[in-house]
């Protein structure tokens, strides 16, 4: 998913923001923010859905930017987790809307 942290990379310098910004929103160091761009990190859910709420934009906007990342297989599963939140009454981050 190295492609994923690049495209969160331009999507965070396209709205200004610094990685200090990103890392004291999601409660992290900036050398962990850091690393979650340059893909030192495996991103996660938990992950995604911080990151995409500060940048309000949906988890998928992250990596359907990107060949590697988009697909439909992708976006089955994107829409199978949603429909399982649904199901078992759990939040839905407003990003996934």
């Amino acid at each position: 998913m190295k492609v994923c942290g690049q495209n969160i990379r331009k999507i965070r310098r396209s709205k200004d923001f610094t990685q200090e910004y990103m890392a004291f929103e999601m409660g992290i160091s900036q050398k962990a923010y850091s690393d979650i761009e340059n893909s030192k990190v495996k991103i996660n859910l938990e992950i995604l859905t911080k990151i995409s709420d500060i940048l309000e934009i949906k988890p998928s906007d992250i990596c359907s930017i990107s060949h590697k990342c988009s697909g439909d297989d992708y976006e089955d599963k994107f829409n199978d987790l949603l429909e399982y939140m649904k199901q078992n009454n759990l939040p839905i981050p407003e990003s996934y809307q």
